[in-house]
């Protein structure tokens, strides 16, 4: 371990040379947790105290998080400082998350010194291994950096790979002794992100196929959206009158009040809009990679070569083709992919009208609750309709507030009943992990305020919650807030669900024992209450967007209450029939 006289540590040294490498690139919050392997850089912190704040979480899963949603919400990468070792792997998770979910971000490692290197040290990780780069791996590219003098050129360009490209997550692994080394070496300029423009020979084709179809659908999604692209994509879809679902959880990219709007085309979509893309002669998906959660397990679009005519247009070469042959393959960035879309001029009549209406109307008509199978159709006293909670959410959070939420069946009611104004009105407004990953919302709801001041609503569950509630204390230490809505049902409700429907009432493995979430919740500095009304529940959201500091609302929810379409109760019934078949 480098120890540095009072004299040494007042020199330039490399750990202040990265900080101001990253002002340089306009980061402006760095989240992380600390490690005696990086002091130099904390003393870089503390050397420009006021161009950039550290956010000091309370775990490198949280942090890592963070620093994924602060991608998301900007489109730069996110930054998360760990330590070796438990830091990292502690971190992995943020990684995938942002690998998944194409989510431009930066993860830095403080390591073993290079005297010690390759001994097994103490915490010591080949980094290279762990995180493996390609679509089998973690990040886009893992380097050791261990010239002092070159910490701008590997900053430079882990900014631009996560950036360029279908974005994600790169890692620098930063030797302790590199970092307490003087430097000359100056900061290099903010890089932006390259855009692949789309071939006009391409966008002809893509006209003539236009021309050929009757019952086109597009897919919007993906990562590189902004709101100007997000608004030339709304002109394309006006041009040509096409109806537009939004991927997997990117429901803000297509403003869900626009009346050629289709839903979401995720987990536990509208059934009608299931068989609609399955009978569309042509889907046009811009932006997406077209995982398993956006296909339906890959059935809506066959793999790899789907019934329906496909366009792909997406920002990296390698992801087309990768899983589904296209019929069209277009690589460019979403800024100029819909740019390039908005001028295709439309012939005066289309063919299609009728059928873009209809998908408006079958979506429309999803926002309606039913009772949910094997339930009674009247709410039981004592229980949260949560269709009702949704509405209220709609009727008084601000149109630019952040949602964000975890991984968990609880996530279902605002997939289904929120409808995001998005970026198309200015502001990315969802926050969600693709990659299923369970503690996101928390840490995810704290970075969205503090990063951009606005109000940010998260709904977790109650094994969700406590993935990653201790990051209440990070959010009250650094003067941010957000409004947590726990939903507590006492078990893991979508592993319960699955287990119902190939076991049925064999329970195994998914109860929990819970805390009293508002005493917790008050003890992290939040203000705190349970709620058994949808009445409650209004006055006690009107109050916490009035606070001063965070809010937790717990809601007690009866356990058969798991989809917004049918109960365990239904869903193991329906199982035993099955078996019996």
């Amino acid at each position: 371990m480098a120890h540095l006289t009072h004299e040494f540590a007042m020199t330039r040294i490399a750990g202040h040379l990265l900080v101001e490498c990253l002002v340089a690139q306009g980061v402006t919050h760095a989240f992380g947790v600390p490690g005696e392997s990086y002091l130099a850089v904390l003393d870089g912190f503390h050397q420009h105290q006021g161009d950039i704040e550290l956010v000091v979480c309370r775990q490198e899963g949280g942090a890592a998080f963070m620093a994924e949603a602060h991608g998301k919400l900007t489109g730069r990468p996110g930054v998360c400082f760990v330590t070796r070792g438990p830091g990292a792997t502690n971190a992995s998770i943020g990684v995938h998350t942002a690998f998944q979910d194409s989510t431009p971000m930066v993860l830095f490692v403080g390591d073993v010194g290079g005297e010690f290197r390759d001994r097994e040290a103490f915490q010591e990780v080949d980094y290279a291994s762990f995180f493996g780069p390609s679509t089998k791996g973690f990040a886009k590219r893992v380097e050791r950096v261990d010239d002092a003098e070159r910490l701008p050129e590997y900053v430079q360009r882990a900014f631009a790979t996560a950036m360029n490209g279908r974005p994600g997550p790169v890692v620098l692994v930063l030797p302790e002794d590199m970092l307490a080394r003087p430097v000359a070496a100056r900061a290099l300029p903010r890089v932006e992100a390259v855009q692949p423009w789309s071939d006009p020979g391409a966008l002809r084709t893509l006209r003539e196929m236009l021309l050929a179809a009757r019952r086109p659908f597009v897919i919007a999604g993906g990562s590189g959206w902004t709101p100007q692209s997000a608004q030339a994509l709304q002109r394309f879809a006006e041009n040509w009158r096409l109806p537009v679902g939004n991927a997997f959880r990117f429901q803000d990219t297509f403003d869900n009040h626009h009346p050629l709007y289709a839903g979401d085309v995720g987990i536990a979509l509208n059934p009608k809009l299931a068989e609609r893309i399955r009978q569309a002669d042509l889907v046009i998906a811009i932006g997406p990679r077209l995982g398993e959660m956006t296909t339906s397990g890959y059935t809506l679009l066959q793999a790899p070569r789907p019934a329906q005519k496909l366009v792909h247009i997406h920002a990296s070469a390698e992801e087309l083709h990768r899983v589904y042959r296209a019929d069209l393959a277009i690589n460019a960035g979403m800024a100029a992919a819909a740019r390039s879309l908005e001028v295709i001029s439309a012939p005066p009549e289309l063919p299609w009208e009728d059928w873009t209406a209809a998908a408006h109307d079958d979506y429309v008509a999803n926002l309606q609750p039913q009772a949910l199978a094997g339930m009674p159709a009247e709410t039981p006293r004592g229980q949260v309709d949560m269709a009702e909670v949704v509405a209220l959410l709609q009727k008084h959070l601000p149109a630019d507030a952040v949602l964000t939420n975890g991984a968990g069946n609880f996530a279902s009611w605002v997939h289904r009943y929120f409808r995001h104004h998005g970026l198309a009105k200015g502001h990315k407004t969802q926050l969600a992990p693709t990659v299923g990953a369970m503690g996101y919302g928390v840490p995810a709801g704290i970075a969205a305020n503090l990063v951009t001041g606005r109000v940010a609503f998260t709904i977790a569950g109650d094994g969700d919650f406590l993935m990653n509630g201790q990051e209440l204390a990070t959010a009250v230490q650094h003067g941010g807030k957000s409004i947590v809505l726990l939903l507590n049902n006492g078990m893991f409700g979508t592993i319960r669900m699955h287990q119902e429907r190939e076991y049925p009432r064999r329970v195994s493995g998914t109860r929990l024992a819970n805390p009293d979430f508002c005493a917790l919740a008050r003890a992290y500095g939040y203000a705190a209450q349970r709620v058994e009304s949808a009445a409650a529940f209004e006055a006690a959201l009107l109050q916490a967007l009035q606070a001063d500091t965070g809010t937790l609302i717990e809601i007690e929810l009866d356990p058969e209450v798991i989809t917004t379409r049918g109960s365990l109760e239904s869903i193991a019934s329906a199982a035993e029939a099955r078996s019996r078949a």
